[in-house]
């Protein structure tokens, strides 16, 4: 099928054997590739109720029709398997320069199971897999890990297109959030994917080839993407994108009292303006940054001007981790939080559930619920505590396994804030209430981007506060997005790729209808087939509520999201979905 390579590569780790095998036609044609065609995978491969620790836990790769094509924001790959974060569906995503050499290696699909028994490093080509010793990689932080693998293997490859993806100390430890990380900083962040690559004992997977898709319509592709470039000049979401990123936000949301401080109980702080955008771009040299064939420059690439962390450089922080550790961890000096980007990056850990662990640590302490010394503000030990945490040493083992093990310990289980056992980010669900429904029904656990509800809520297209009618605006979103999941698209580009330019891109690339109800269709069957995956696994009705702590009124201003309209919201949104009262799918 035209814009697929209709091939996929299973690599048994046990064995060091692997295998290329077609894809049936109908499959794409039902769930379209990448999240689509992974979510079949891992639905059909895994075994029920798999330990993700396990050897039997696949961890696949995948990249989709927009990759390597001139389609504005799809230099990405996903990554899926089941996460030992939440115990049920994982799917992470990271752009970046990578991505392409992912896609050149010519397979719609990397399928891995199994374990190696000693640190391994996988090379991926056009031609299969190869198996090498990862010995003199283990252990080593993210940074190092990617030039010593990439120094390394590009020798030995012919092919011009290669990357490296790694994991960090963290994911060689098992933390339950540990990440995947490309271009030093780009990271497929969120469920753990990088502690299921460190369970198979996989430092990194070298990918390289010359493999390229073939699109159903050449002409339509430059059509299509000349009428974006256009387009994407003048708009004024890629502008605001590319003076000042994602930090922006730290303003608006404070403005809003939707910005999450002192774990969970504030929706705002005072020293906002210390960790804003323009704290960002006033105490350091920042210059934007974007992925390969991307106009919308999103990423900050920093170095820190002066004082203690002069001379650090990363790209960002993003607002996520402003908001983790700025709001959460009420730190208030922007260049200590680009060293705390920095530690995470190089631990391999999610920043967002990081920030979330260290705060609700610091909630504890002072409560007298643990006797750890820490305290709201300290920047030093949240670093100290970071480290313990990938290490695993003393309190950080406990932390290592996530919020709902540190809860139970400490007795705070009516104060922890998650869902499914993943934190939030950091848009808070009493001030823009869709945001309730986004986190309690995300199937991997509580989630901004699987919707990106936030933007409607506050750009005024929905009353924050409506909660009759409001999901189907949230299913909308939804779909559309997991449409671009399918494909695999920036989440950025959301304002841009409209309805009927998906549509448009989508045939332009396969062939396929551009109908938005044969769309719609895929998106469904996606949507449910996830939905299966996670019954299976045991979700519960349960599951898809909110914690005690965010339906408590927030202080200073009394938002409160009530369990009766997220109740509301939700019966509403299953029977848009076609589930039954409990969100089981009811067709076949």
């Amino acid at each position: 099928m035209q814009g697929f390579y209709n091939r996929i590569l299973s690599i048994d780790l046990d064995t060091e054997t692997f295998d290329i095998q077609p894809i049936e036609e109908e499959i794409y044609q039902t769930y379209l590739g990448v999240k689509g065609l992974a979510s079949y995978l891992l639905y059909t491969l895994n075994p029920a109720g798999v330990d993700p620790l396990s050897p039997d836990n696949h961890l696949i790769f995948a990249t989709g029709p927009v990759s390597q094509s001139t389609v504005w924001g799809g230099s990405r790959y996903g990554v899926f398997t089941k996460s030992p974060q939440t115990g049920f569906y994982a799917e992470s995503y990271s752009g970046g320069k990578v991505p392409e050499a992912i896609d050149a290696a010519g397979f719609d699909a990397v399928v891995i199971k199994g374990a190696c028994r000693r640190p391994a490093v996988l090379s991926i080509t056009p031609d299969g897999a190869g198996f090498h010793s990862a010995q003199a990689f283990w252990g080593m932080e993210t940074y190092a890990a990617e030039d010593a693998v990439m120094e390394q293997f590009s020798k030995k490859t012919p092919y011009k297109k290669r990357g490296a993806v790694v994991i960090g100390p963290a994911s060689e430890n098992l933390v339950a959030f540990g990440l995947i990380e490309n271009d030093y900083w780009r990271s497929a962040g969120r469920t753990g994917v990088g502690t299921v690559m460190g369970s198979k004992k996989v430092k990194a997977l070298f990918f390289a080839g010359d493999r390229k898709r073939e699109p159903y319509s050449k002409d339509l592709v430059k059509a299509f993407t000349k009428e974006i470039t256009k387009e994407g000049r003048t708009n004024p979401g890629v502008n605001a994108y590319k003076t000042m990123g994602t930090p922006m936000m730290v303003k608006l949301l404070n403005k809003a009292n939707a910005f999450p401080a002192r774990y969970w109980s504030q929706g705002t702080c005072d020293h906002w303006e210390n960790i804003s955008a323009v704290a960002l771009h006033t105490q350091c040299d920042v210059t934007d940054n974007a992925c390969l064939k991307w106009f919308m420059a999103c990423g900050r690439l920093t170095t820190v001007r002066d004082g203690r962390h002069k001379g650090l450089k990363v790209e960002g922080p993003e607002y996520e981790t402003i908001y983790a550790f700025g709001g959460l961890c009420m730190i208030d000096n922007i260049q200590d939080i680009c060293h705390l980007n920095d530690v995470c990056d190089r631990l391999g850990m999610d920043t967002i559930t990081a920030g979330n662990l260290c705060a609700f640590t610091m909630e504890a302490a002072e409560r007298g619920c643990t006797d750890y010394k820490i305290a709201y503000g300290d920047a030093d030990a949240t670093v100290e505590l970071l480290y313990k945490i990938a290490r695993r040493e003393g309190i950080g083992d406990l932390l290592a396994k996530g919020i709902k093990a540190a809860a139970k310990e400490w007795g705070l289980e009516d104060i922890a804030v998650h869902a499914k056992g993943m934190e939030p980010a950091g848009y808070d669900p009493r001030v823009l209430k869709g945001m309730g429904l986004a986190y309690a029904t995300s199937d991997r656990g509580a989630c901004h981007l699987r919707a990106t509800f936030y933007k409607p809520e506050i750009a005024g297209m929905i009353d924050p506060a409506q909660i009759e009618g409001k999901a189907e605006m949230f299913m909308d979103f939804e779909d559309r997005l997991t449409l671009f999941d399918t494909l695999v698209l920036c989440r950025f580009y959301r304002d841009i790729y409209t309805w009927e330019r998906l549509g448009q891109m989508i045939h332009a690339l396969t062939g396929m209808s551009p109908d938005q109800a044969n769309l719609k269709a895929k998106a469904d069957a996606v949507s449910d087939i996830v939905r299966r995956f996670n019954l299976r696994e045991g979700l519960k009705p349960e599951d898809d509520r909110l914690p005690k702590g965010l339906h408590r009124e927030l202080k200073h201003t009394g938002h409160v999201l009530t369990k009766d309209e997220l109740e509301i919201m939700l019966a509403e949104y299953y029977k848009l979905r076609g589930w039954d009262k409990n969100g089981v799918p009811l067709t076949v």
